[in-house]
């Protein structure tokens, strides 16, 4: 397949709404398979933390400006429509259709080979005026870029599964945080959820479908459930008590998504339209997209693989890859840097940073002799407590002590806590092994800070599991000034006092 004005064969992708959940997730996948990448972003600037930032081309454009589009169309095969308004306002279907008609008649002006959109999948026996605006939205924009004259692809899928995706972040929150809800009637919708893997593995596969192609495709995971049943099987597979969920009739969406939006932090302009969406149920009628991008073994992933996927990033503990700007890409269900605030889950930090009157070397050394019998470095009471009630809970305690009075190294136990990652002279992780409802980590660097100095950084991070984790760490966080900030001030002053060759301050 060659490229429009291109002689390396490779085929050129325009992907459109990069900073959303899913063309952040497509671009790597397109290059994997070889594509070169364009995208098209009002903000380009939101791109940079992404692990292929160096490797696609970003031109900034918006999908309503023709000027810009056109722009971003030359020498494109493939243009991938990932964008909609949800949350824009009122007037996001006038929106929506605007910019896919501009989109379709640039790409029909530019030669573009294939135009693909993924939409949402729409219930087959309600009219298309009694749907939500939302789905109703979707559909039309499906409709207007098959009618440009481009041949088109349409995906239609219900529940996307994956960290990041709002409809899981959704489910992912209510399951959490609530042991027993007052649910409204939507949750007995019976819904076909897909994993992201799957459709990312679609919307590469329809770059290479034949001219004559042009229609709509169901996307759907092998499993048709209701949101009840959804939440449910979420519990299980993150190893929470079973969830006690009872329906009220008398919760309209409208009230539905003021209740999401308390409960979770997905925001009611998006909540609203994704409860207004489960009113019906949306399951596949066909599998035909089989017929162009075959199934490979193991795939479409069910339900509660594609949840396990989803939750894998934490459950590892790649917490440095997981939060922060990663060197590779990950799976395509881990959370990207840029990603919402909202997703990828509860993670609460609490973050000390300090300019250290020693060297970096000095720092480290207190940094790499912490625990033991050189304790923690703040509030010994409070440690030992914490150590007895870990005990009495049947815990590690702070008995385990360290294996090597001045070295660590990776596995190592630190009285309750284990040593999961070290890089000498910068970083300490340790990972907590008390009891706790939920997994929590401590972060050390040691970071130069000019004129001979260090930089002190320190993190505590917790991931809650459940209404009781969420307890845990609000119930604690009250006393964190006085064990994490005294421990960071104290590890200074150490650093300081032990260092014979720091400047004056």
């Amino acid at each position: 397949m060659t490229a429009h004005g291109d002689d390396s064969g490779a085929p050129l992708s325009l992907v459109t709404g990069a900073t959303g959940y899913i063309g952040g997730r497509l671009v790597p996948e397109l290059l994997a398979a070889g594509h070169r990448v364009r995208c098209l972003a009002r903000s380009p600037g939101r791109l940079r933390d992404h692990p292929w930032a160096g490797r696609a081309e970003v031109v900034r454009g918006d999908v309503t400006d023709a000027a810009s589009v056109a722009d971003a169309m030359r020498g494109v095969d493939v243009a991938y429509y990932l964008v909609h308004a949800l949350g824009t306002g009122d007037d996001f279907e006038a929106t929506d259709r605007r910019a896919a008609r501009i989109f379709g008649e640039r790409a029909r002006a530019a030669g573009v080979r294939r135009v693909v959109y993924l939409g949402g999948l729409t219930p087959a026996d309600v009219p298309e005026r009694e749907l939500s605006p939302h789905l109703r939205s979707r559909a039309e924009v499906g409709r207007i870029l098959l009618a440009s004259g481009v041949p088109t692809t349409v995906l239609r899928a219900a529940v996307v599964i994956g960290s990041g995706s709002a409809s899981f972040e959704m489910l992912r929150y209510l399951t959490e945080r609530l042991p027993v809800m007052v649910t409204p009637s939507w949750v007995r919708t019976r819904i076909q959820p897909v994993a992201v893997r799957d459709v990312l593995r679609a919307l590469v596969g329809s770059a290479r479908m034949p001219a004559d192609v042009n229609r709509a495709f169901d996307v759907g995971g092998p499993d048709v459930l209701t949101y009840r049943d959804m939440m449910v099987r979420y519990a299980a597979v993150a190893e929470l008590p079973r969830r006690l969920i009872l329906p009220v009739p008398m919760l309209s969406p409208g009230l539905s998504s003021h209740w999401v939006g308390l409960v979770t932090p997905v925001p009611a302009s998006i909540a609203r339209p994704l409860t207004e969406s489960l009113r019906h149920e949306v399951v596949c009628r066909e599998h035909d997209i089989a017929r162009y991008v075959p199934d490979p073994p193991g795939h479409p992933v069910g339900f509660d693989e594609a949840v396990r996927l989803a939750l894998q990033r934490v459950r590892d503990a790649r917490v440095t890859t997981r939060w922060s700007s990663a060197s590779l890409p990950g799976a395509p269900s881990d959370p990207l840097p840029t990603d919402p605030d909202w997703a990828g889950g509860s993670l609460y930090t609490d973050h000390r940073e300090l300019t250290v009157n020693a060297s970096r070397e000095a720092l480290w050394r207190v940094i790499e002799g912490i625990g033991g019998e050189n304790g923690w470095y703040s509030f010994p009471l409070a440690w030992a407590v914490r150590g007895g009630l870990d005990r009495l809970a049947g815990g590690v305690g702070l008995r385990r002590g360290r294996r090597d009075a001045a070295r660590l190294r990776v596995g190592d136990s630190l009285d309750f806590w284990r040593v999961e990652e070290i890089e000498p002279g910068r970083l300490l992780r340790l990972r907590a092994e008390m009891r706790l409802p939920g997994l929590a980590w401590l972060e050390m660097y040691a970071e130069p800070d000019g004129d001979g100095r260090a930089r002190y950084r320190q993190r505590a991070l917790f991931h809650p599991h459940g209404l009781l984790g969420q307890a845990y760490w609000w119930g604690v966080s009250p006393f964190h000034a006085v064990v994490f900030g005294g421990m960071a001030r104290n590890i200074a002053r150490t650093a300081a006092a032990s260092d014979t060759t720091a400047p004056v301050a």
